[in-house]
């Protein structure tokens, strides 16, 4: 039976420059219509806390910002982490995003307080963020680790984030899409771990 070939380092790197692009792309397109054409209508899709209607913002809620300042705020920050979350495979990142977005989706609609609106990318930010940081915990193995560490030691500060702080930013947002990546980080490092007993 014949094999596909590997794609080479250019073609895995050219693939994952088009994934994030495609993703910032999406989030300024969608705030620059937000603010020009539907006048900030458009966020009334993000995550409305006990409402069964707002269950549609954990699909939506990471693709929409509360303005030009927020968004840009979460671009660099965007990029970077989810990158590096594909660096071991780019499969990574697609399995680190739906949990993120589901289990911080989850986490905002049932703990902010009620009939609270959020959007915004930063839901992914810390999901991925948790992935990094507790890969190295359950993958256990030197390039993980030491990635682990370098997460920790650039974005570290940004852990405040999870806890209840400044009126106005959803640090449910941060707390469960932390919990998300670290989920998500869990799950990849198993099946890791199978595939390699299996073969």
């Amino acid at each position: 039976m014949s094999q596909s070939p590997k794609p080479s380092l250019g073609q895995i790197v050219q693939n994952q420059f088009t994934i994030i692009a495609s993703f910032v792309a999406i989030f300024w397109v969608v705030e620059l219509l937000d603010i020009f054409v539907f006048h900030h209508h458009l966020d009334q899709f993000g995550i409305r806390s006990h409402n069964l209607v707002g269950l549609r913002g954990i699909l939506f809620a990471p693709f929409l910002h509360g303005g030009l300042g927020h968004l840009i705020a979460n671009t660099i920050p965007f990029i970077i982490l989810a990158w590096l979350v594909m660096l071991q495979e780019t499969s990574d990142f697609w399995i680190v995003t739906i949990i993120t977005m589901i289990v911080g989706g989850l986490g905002v609609w049932v703990f902010a307080p009620s009939n609270t609106l959020t959007v915004g990318a930063s839901i992914l930010i810390f999901g991925y963020l948790g992935f990094l940081l507790f890969r190295g915990y359950f993958q256990r193995n030197i390039a993980s680790i030491a990635l682990s560490l370098l997460v920790l030691f650039i974005y570290g500060g940004a852990l405040w984030g999870i806890f209840p702080g400044r009126a106005g930013i959803s640090w449910q947002g941060h707390l469960f899409g932390f919990i998300g990546g670290a989920i998500a980080a869990k799950l990849i490092a198993k099946e890791k771990h199978h595939y390699a007993n299996k073969y």
